[in-house]
């Protein structure tokens, strides 16, 4: 489907006008707090640098036989963590693998036969078996030692990112749309719920009511109980769901898309001056309804677009946290280098009242310097308040913390390879940052004087 001329038009003219409801407040650049934590110090190992005092634990490596008698999968994506029993973090990370192999079943798919029929998604046809899902880890903070570990979903397809629930589970998303075909024989595309605590495989069920795209991640807000998604496409949208049932999201509901009020159709990628954005200003927002959410023709952004809704620059992680939801957008931005934005929800989120106090939308952070930030992806909010960004970019990448001012500092740098960093989180008790180190099929349990970064 094609843009109409009258609506790109029409969505320049608005921003070139002044946006309506658009709320000026200190324009502000994106400065490196370059001593946040300290310089990084190299790693005698090769694998990750960090700052002096600071240590890594590398806790789980691709192809280890875990405790369900599978193999930890390759291709370490989004994760989450979690409260368990007695202390411990419970941790679900996504795999972001296709067909074929690297997955958890070993030498020609073998172990497969082990997994209950009605635990597995799509088996694809013989020779073609999907090798996305999750796996499960418990960590023991205190003694910095993983407990144990099992596959948790089974067969699905590039399983990017995700996001925790409030109720305690993990919502992972296929990052891919793709219909049955000669060589899968269920329809890809979809979120899946896993629960946290619960020993074994989950229950295949696809959440059909949260679209069916090119989904990167996912974020709740915990009062009304809205899910907002993020779509990995140079022209993706930001999504909006609203359950019938708050916490039962298997139950159905309203699949919206955003749209900043006074400037439909409005490109927020900032990739031409007649449509750039400033950093630090508020814009009233709203929402539009999206018919067909299981989208056979993956158009659902095409539609959205033409209906008004914004376009974001390949939208990545997102997350809940100092009363706001922030996204990431790899990249926008002139340079194209990364945005991050943050939106704050209404007082009355998702109902019909919302438009008696609308939410707002911001430009959070946007350095256009490589040096300083490149390809944000992953993200989480840190037990003090910053965010903490996990890069996909050229050449070596970083995972980088941004305080409340939009300041960008260095937490650590991968030295062993040009893999991105994913799935950044936090422990429940606050100890212990955990991030996946991608290609090489690892991940890091890093520990340190966190205190240094919460004095920034």
């Amino acid at each position: 489907m094609t843009l109409s001329r009258r609506n790109f038009l029409a969505g320049a003219a608005a921003l070139s006008a002044g946006i309506p409801g658009l709320r000026s407040l200190a324009r502000r650049p994106s400065p490196v707090a370059v001593d946040a934590l300290g310089p990084l110090v190299p790693d005698p190992d090769g694998i990750f640098d960090l700052p002096a005092d600071f240590r890594y634990t590398v806790i789980s490596r691709v192809g280890e036989e875990m405790d369900d008698g599978f193999l930890v999968p390759g291709r370490h994506d989004g994760m989450a963590a979690f409260a368990g029993p007695d202390g411990k973090t419970v941790l679900v990370r996504n795999h972001e693998n296709t067909i074929g192999a690297g997955g958890a079943f070993g030498p020609g798919n073998r172990r497969l036969a082990r997994v209950p029929e009605e635990k597995v998604y799509d088996p694809g046809t013989p020779g073609n078996a999907c090798l996305g899902g999750t796996t499960t880890l418990v960590f023991d903070t205190a003694e910095q030692k993983l407990e144990r570990h099992w596959l948790s979903l089974a067969c699905t397809l590039v399983n990017c990112a995700g996001g925790p629930t409030p109720w305690g589970s993990w919502i992972t998303c296929e990052e891919v749309h793709m219909n049955a075909n000669d060589t899968l024989r269920r329809d890809h595309g979809y979120c899946f719920e896993v629960p946290a605590l619960a020993e074994g495989l989950a229950d295949p069920v696809p959440l059909v009511g949260l679209g069916r795209f090119r989904h990167e991640a996912v974020a709740i807000e915990p009062v009304s109980g809205c899910v907002y998604l993020t779509e990995d496409m140079f022209d993706g949208l930001l999504y909006r769901f609203v359950p019938e049932v708050p916490g039962e999201l298997a139950k159905g509901g309203k699949l919206q898309a955003l749209r900043v009020r006074g400037a439909g159709s409005l490109d927020t990628r900032n990739w031409h001056d007649f449509t750039r954005i400033p950093v630090g200003e508020e814009i009233d927002v709203e929402w539009v309804d999206l018919e067909d959410p299981d989208s056979p023709e993956d158009d659902l952004r095409h539609r959205g677009f033409l209906q008004g809704a914004a376009r974001f620059a390949r939208g990545e992680g997102i997350a809940f946290g100092n009363d706001s939801i922030y996204f990431c957008c790899t990249n926008g931005g002139r340079a194209k280098k990364g945005q991050v934005w943050r939106y704050v929800p209404s007082k009355y989120e998702g109902t019909r009242r919302e438009r008696m106090k609308r939410a707002k939308l911001s430009l959070f952070v946007e350095p256009n310097d490589e040096t300083v930030m490149d390809a944000c992806d992953n993200l989480c909010v840190a037990p003090w308040g910053h965010l903490v960004l996990c890069e996909d970019g050229n050449g070596t990448d970083q995972l980088l913390g941004v305080t409340a001012a939009g300041e960008i500092y260095v937490i650590g740098r991968n030295a062993g390879s040009h893999s991105e960093l994913a799935g950044a989180t936090f422990s429940p008790d606050g100890t212990t940052l955990f991030v996946n180190v991608q290609t090489s099929g690892l991940t890091l349990a890093l520990t340190g004087p966190w205190e240094r970064a919460k004095a920034v």
